[in-house]
């Protein structure tokens, strides 16, 4: 069944209904949400938790970089948190940034007020709200190395204050509870020189845009790295490449050329074709190899649209 603003808590915030997820993903792709819940603030998000019928189903979303929406769109609410949730502040060589702030922007900041360690999230694409939710990182650093702490909602609109061993963090994976909404989180760096931090990101930038595909609809790496010992020190993108994955298409989606660990729609794919792709790669790796590879992307909603 599909839901409709009527059903749903009053709230100081915006719904938009039959919203077109297309346009909130880097690939462009997917069918419509029944409602987009926009929160005017923390306590807008909690009343809305916390009244909301426990059968209404929800996602959380940030800029949609590493989300693939089936074609059939999704039922229940989707939360994105915008702009009030998206400020950064500096306090010594912490560093408070609120969930919907831009990882890129959260390392620049640092950057400025001469904090580093947060250099790697100048190449992580996404929000500070997916980088806790799995762990990003990049470059030889994660989340893990700098959260001091995170506040979260639960589905009944509760407040959590997780600390870095709550979050019971490992490889692109977060084992805090699932239905937590991340509001914002506190980092430390350490004291650096600001020009040899943006040094260090220039650097970073350079590596990315050489090796990765960042000006196409792209969702970043489309599966995380396999543990070494089972897949002979081997990362995913080597596995693809070995079963001859690099430049296959399914569609007009494509297993990139210049990164084969990146999958990008060339203009016209449907979620359809870039899902059935990820998945022939993997079950080529597994056949071929022996490796499992696992989804770092995340996959949400109907194949095909459900009616009433």
């Amino acid at each position: 069944m599909r839901v409709t603003p009527d059903v749903l808590p009053a709230i100081r915030g915006k719904y938009v209904p039959r919203a077109d997820m297309s346009a909130f993903t880097w690939f462009r792709v997917g069918g419509p949400a029944d409602v987009l819940f926009s929160p005017a603030d923390e306590d807008d998000l909690a009343a809305f938790l916390k009244n909301l019928d426990r059968a209404i189903p929800i996602f959380p979303v940030g800029v949609g970089s590493n989300l693939l929406v089936r074609d059939g769109g999704l039922r229940g609410v989707v939360i994105r948190l915008g702009a009030p949730f998206g400020k950064i502040e500096i306090d010594g060589l912490r560093v408070t940034a609120g969930a919907a702030a831009l990882d890129a922007q959260v390392a620049k900041r640092a950057a400025k007020a001469g904090i580093g360690g947060l250099e790697f999230y100048r190449g992580v694409p996404g929000t500070i709200g997916g980088a806790l939710r799995m762990n990003a990182g990049a470059y030889n650093g994660e989340t893990k190395d700098v959260l001091i702490e995170a506040v979260a909602y639960d589905r009944n609109g509760a407040r959590h204050v997780l600390s870095v061993g709550d979050m019971k963090y490992a490889y692109r994976h977060c084992g805090a509870g699932d239905d937590l909404i991340f509001t914002k989180a506190i980092f430390e760096g350490r004291a650096g020189e600001p020009s040899a931090i943006e040094e260090r990101m220039t650097e970073i930038m350079a590596r990315r845009e050489a090796s990765q595909p960042i000006r196409e609809r792209t969702g970043g790496s489309t599966f995380a790295n396999p543990d070494p010992a089972l897949s002979g020190a081997r990362k995913s993108w080597q596995l693809i490449d070995e079963v001859g994955g690099r430049g296959r298409t399914v569609g007009d989606a494509q297993m990139s050329e210049q990164h084969c660990n990146f999958m990008i729609n060339r203009g016209n794919a449907k979620a359809s074709d870039l899902e059935d792709l990820g998945e022939s790669v993997r079950r080529d790796v597994a056949d071929k190899t022996g490796v499992e590879l696992r989804w770092e992307i995340r996959r949400v909603g109907d194949a095909i649209e459900s009616v009433g």
